[in-house]
């Protein structure tokens, strides 16, 4: 039996944007270097999911190139949906409310993803195949639209997690939910992407466990599924709970969590998966680049974890970028027509 994969995800964007700024700077391309020979010591290959300010930034246009000559790392693309062009007004206050793409009509969500394509294809020289959903916001139309482009990967889903609660356009009724969708990677069915079809769109889902080894993650994955009985439990309390046992384990380094990061590669071993699919954000390498990670100290911490992590992974997985995974998959399992 094959060792399974494990895939690096990039968010690569501006700095600290949960702080919705105003003006977007992109200092973090700054940072990337250090991680990019990270995972080349441990023969690691990430994906760059690169948004627009990325791909505008001289400092990570050189970093690009850079990897892309060594065949080290897969640019990818990623869609912010309210500061790509073309900019068009959804709400009062688009970078405040950073509206998810799927709100806006067809017209303005096929017109920002070519634009943001033909950018980095232009500054990279190379044709866009791996995208991921700006907040995770995915749908039918969507996919549909990175069909029409070429894309032939994308990692947009988050099993067993609801972003229903968390809002772009405050008129509408929040983002995603992907509680029921397939754990592994699946050929989308563009009628119904929470299915597989035939589509040449391969759907690699990032991994995420459901925390069901203890009877509190238990309780709280029942809390987080029923509004009734949420409501029933204080607001400070579900905190405490979320926070003390969440509901899944989302293979994303928070700064706290090494544990359940190896616990979580572990676990796919024991499953038999196919692959480990880790996430980051760009900014989340710079100190002060986000909530997380604030200082210098924090920083050198999660460098610590990751090294962790990533040699744990080079024990028991071979690494690959979105692109090669797909690649590497048999023709038995590729798609015989399109849906």
């Amino acid at each position: 039996m094959s060792r399974p994969h494990f895939l690096i995800t990039i968010d690569t964007e501006g700095d600290d944007l949960w702080a919705r700024p105003k003006v977007v700077t992109t200092r973090n391309a700054n940072y990337l270097e250090r991680f990019q020979e990270l995972c080349e010591y441990f023969a690691l290959r990430p994906t760059y999911l690169t948004n627009y300010e990325m791909a505008r930034c001289p400092v990570f246009q050189r970093f690009g190139r850079g990897v892309l000559e060594r065949g080290t790392a897969e640019i990818g693309m990623h869609l912010h949906a309210w500061d790509s062009p073309p900019i068009v007004a959804l709400t009062r206050d688009d970078r405040a409310f950073q509206p998810y793409l799927v709100e806006y009509s067809d017209r303005v969500m096929r017109d920002k993803i070519r634009a943001v394509t033909g950018t980095l294809e232009d500054t990279f020289g190379v044709k866009m195949v791996s995208h991921r959903a700006g907040r995770w916001g995915f749908d039918e139309r969507y996919a549909t639209m990175l069909v029409e482009e070429g894309y032939l990967v994308d990692c947009s889903v988050t099993p067993l997690v609801s972003w229903k609660r968390t809002r772009g356009d405050p008129a509408r009724g929040g983002g995603p939910d992907y509680t029921a969708f397939p754990q592994h990677a699946y050929w989308l069915d563009l009628a119904d992407i929470s299915r597989p079809g035939h589509s040449p769109l391969l759907e690699v889902p990032v991994t995420v466990i459901a925390n069901d080894r203890s009877l509190a993650g238990r309780v709280s994955r029942r809390v987080r599924a029923f509004a009734g009985l949420r409501a029933l439990i204080p607001h400070r309390l579900r905190k405490v709970l979320g926070h003390a046992a969440p509901a899944v384990h989302m293979l994303y380094p928070d700064g706290s969590n090494r544990a359940r990061l190896l616990d979580v590669l572990a676990r796919v071993v024991a499953e038999g998966r196919a692959y480990a699919e880790l996430v980051l954000h760009s900014s989340e390498l710079m100190p002060g680049g986000s909530p997380l990670f604030p200082d210098a100290a924090r920083i050198e911490a999660l460098y610590v974890d990751l090294a962790t992590l990533f040699s744990a992974a080079r024990q028991q997985f071979r690494g690959a970028t979105l692109a090669e995974y797909r690649a590497g998959l048999t023709q038995l399992q590729r798609p015989l027509v399109a849906s």
